[in-house]
């Protein structure tokens, strides 16, 4: 193959959203994804998703991806695994290679990047040492390979990743010897952090870790309080037990891709940082290019594969798959499914967040 009509990179839950979308409206599909299984962050997520019926609430994350890959291979969309995408550019032409021997390059009508995003690392004395991972690899050991990562673990970032992976080691038979938050207040929901709570896992805020302990892994950690000003307080350092160090500090949008394509950006620090600026359709300033998922701006997956949709759908509707009016009516619909996504303290930030990228995208 060296043409498609829509070239999707990410086979995750934007990026098998977007794809079922254009498939749906008639357009001859291509997934690209590196890893050997496509679904992404959906098979990591054995929890219950919130929200409504229309969002797979209550319906755990590596349901809601087998169903996604079903719909997939009904609607024979192909996809290709264990491809790395090198470049693109302002052409939509991809090149890349194929199980690590194979190169290859196709031009493609439109492009939709549902790349993801990378962990965020911490820096402290020993952080290099082997049993200090982020909080993402841990999740990927126990969920997806079924190997513990260690057996007494300190969790630092008290997000919903944080507690979330700390409730999931607890359940492969790790101890989470605690959660370290720099934050006076733990930032995930409430529901998951009083479960963490109820299983007997100290939380530990206005924390931070000042070194990882250990000659040739890790051994202990040692923790100190944080004052107002977030500084080290002397004399306040305490030892911990523990043989791995678990980050969860947060993720970044990986965009190398639409850099390279010559996207413009936008700093957003809620969305995780330098984003491309992209309008309602999920379209970027590179025409043909669209973005969807955490590469657009981090938030979940239930987002995540709304945004899909809306990248799929218009993707298929500037192929000439719909008319105005139902391309309209579609994007309304997911849009409405965006803004109930986006209610409440935590998503109204997105929210704000995410409009002013689709101003930025506009002017």
């Amino acid at each position: 193959m060296n043409k498609a009509s829509i070239v999707i990179i990410g086979g995750g839950p934007a990026g098998l959203s977007a794809a079922i979308e254009g498939a749906k409206a008639g357009a001859k599909v291509l997934v690209i994804d590196e890893n050997g299984k496509p679904g992404g962050q959906l098979f990591k997520q054995i929890h219950k998703f919130f929200g409504s019926k229309e969002h797979k609430a209550g319906t755990r994350g590596i349901n809601i991806g087998d169903q996604l890959l079903e719909e997939a291979k009904r609607l024979d969309i192909e996809v290709w695994l264990n491809t790395e995408v090198c470049g693109i550019d302002k052409n939509k032409k991809i090149w890349g290679i194929r199980d690590k021997k194979q190169s290859f390059s196709i031009v493609a009508d439109k492009i939709i990047l549902a790349t993801g995003a990378i962990e965020n690392a911490v820096k402290f004395s020993g952080w290099t040492l082997p049993g200090v991972m982020g909080a993402g690899a841990a999740q990927t050991m126990i969920n997806l390979n079924r190997t513990l990562p260690g057996k007494k673990i300190l969790m630092l970032g008290s997000g919903n990743v944080g507690v979330i992976v700390s409730y999931q080691l607890m359940q492969a038979g790790a101890e989470v010897v605690g959660i370290v938050e720099a934050a006076p207040r733990l930032g995930g929901y409430g529901v998951h952090t009083a479960k963490v709570r109820r299983a007997g896992v100290n939380f530990y805020t206005s924390h931070t870790i000042s070194r990882a302990i250990g000659e040739n892994c890790v051994e202990a950690v040692e923790i100190v309080q944080l004052d107002s000003n977030w500084k080290p307080i002397e004399g306040t350092e305490k030892i911990l037990e523990v043989d791995t160090i678990c980050i969860a500090a947060g993720l970044t949008p990986l965009t190398e891709l639409a850099w390279i394509a010559g996207s413009k950006f936008v700093y957003i620090q809620e969305m995780g940082g330098h984003v491309p600026a992209h309008n309602k359709t999920m379209e970027t300033t590179v025409e043909g290019i669209y973005v969807a998922g955490d590469v657009s701006g981090i938030e979940e997956a239930s987002t995540a594969m709304e945004e899909g949709r809306l990248a799929g759908i218009n993707a298929a509707a500037s192929l000439g798959f719909y008319i105005e009016k139902e391309q309209e009516e579609r994007t309304k619909i997911v849009w409405n499914g965006l803004n109930a996504l986006r209610c409440g303290p935590f998503g109204h930030k997105r929210k704000n967040a995410k409009d002013k990228i689709l101003a930025s995208r506009e002017g």
